[in-house]
């Protein structure tokens, strides 16, 4: 079986229906409006996003993380639902700091299951993922007072230093290039000093990849990697296809079900990349 069809069917037997309908809207022609719909029921009463949308934590409440999920979601369906996105923007509004800074989660999830990485750390208003909904918005075209606040911060956190981690730093990516202020080669020489970049493709461990800072050969951030860079990357997610059909994590989730979850998420992801590179 080839890789599009063992994907296509990993999809459809074990994700859930908001992959389901994003991969009908990506590969198959359906409405983006479907997702849409789909993510109507992650929204919740006071305009966030929770109810497990970012399977990590089974937590109801309305978390900035899920946020930025929701948003990335609408992205890939190429769906825009203007209502639904200034809801999410004026609670985001409601719960940043008066910089504009908000956390990627709270101690709400306590009361729930979570991965072992949700913890206190996930709690302190940061660059991670300030920066990276800052970006999204932009990406869909809504203008926000909280935006304009959070942009600032973001601004000035980023004129002291880049951080440390890769994950802060695709969203800083994605930040920056809704600026269009961007210092290639500060980026570049970056990147390795990165905690979590996974450069080599034969690194088997948990990281970011350049495939996630391009994932398309279109990308903003393209021009920071080779062609072999990502020629070998691209071969490595195509040998890291399960025999299900689906991509593995690298992490536990708290359980079976969000873990069928996450990889719905990732597997969808990777026949997107390898779509736009023209690898299925």
């Amino acid at each position: 079986m080839d890789i599009f069809t063992a994907g296509r069917d990993f999809v459809r037997r074990d994700a859930r229906v908001l992959e389901r309908r994003l991969f009908a809207a990506v590969f198959e022609g359906a409405e983006p409006q479907g997702v849409v719909d789909a993510l109507r029921g992650f929204q919740n009463a006071d305009g966030g996003f929770g109810q497990g949308l970012e399977p990590d934590k089974r937590c109801p409440d309305s978390l900035p993380l899920d946020v930025e999920v929701a948003f990335d979601t609408m992205l890939a369906a190429g769906a825009r639902d203007e209502e639904m996105i200034r809801r999410a923007a004026d609670w985001l509004d409601r719960t940043a700091t008066a910089d504009g800074a908000v956390p990627l989660c709270g101690p709400a999830v306590e009361g729930y299951p979570r991965a072992e990485h949700i913890t206190e750390w996930t709690y302190q208003p940061g660059i991670n993922p300030t920066a990276g909904l800052v970006g999204r918005l932009h990406q869909l075209g809504v203008e926000h007072p909280w935006r304009d606040r959070a942009a600032a911060w973001c601004a000035a956190q980023v004129a002291h230093g880049f951080p440390e981690d890769a994950h802060g730093m695709l969203e800083v990516a994605a930040f920056l290039e809704s600026t269009g202020d961007v210092d290639f080669d500060r980026v570049r020489e970056w990147l390795p000093k990165l905690g979590h970049y996974r450069a080599d493709a034969a690194d088997p461990t948990y990281g970011v990849t350049p495939l996630q800072f391009a994932p398309t050969p279109d990308s903003f951030w393209r021009p920071l990697f080779t062609d072999a860079q990502l020629d070998a990357h691209l071969d490595r997610l195509i040998e890291d296809q399960q025999g299900d059909g689906g991509w593995a994590i690298t992490w536990e989730p708290p359980g079976p079900a969000a873990t069928l979850e996450y990889r719905g998420i990732v597997t969808v992801g990777a026949l997107r990349t390898l779509k736009a590179y023209n690898r299925l």
